[in-house]
């Protein structure tokens, strides 16, 4: 089986590496200031219903992001 390509594709519980962030200046800064760098392991915890927030965990930290920028974030295969 394929490993996911995208963090928003990723189950809940699995963990994932950060390939990249195909996002604009403004987004990819935000998201690596909240530790989402390419390297980090990155873990899905809760999916809120419909197309709600991901709750994930990055190293020690726990946030919540919107789906659309979820699926900026690749992962390493």
């Amino acid at each position: 089986m394929e490993a996911p390509a995208r963090l928003v594709d990723l189950p809940t519980g699995a963990t994932g590496t950060v390939a990249s962030l195909s996002a604009d200046q403004g987004l990819r800064q935000r998201l690596e200031a909240l530790g989402l760098r390419p390297g980090q392991a990155v873990q899905v915890l809760r999916r809120g219903w419909w197309s709600g927030p991901l709750h994930v965990r990055v190293g020690m930290t726990e946030l919540m992001l919107r789906r659309r920028d979820a699926a900026r974030v690749s992962l390493a295969a």
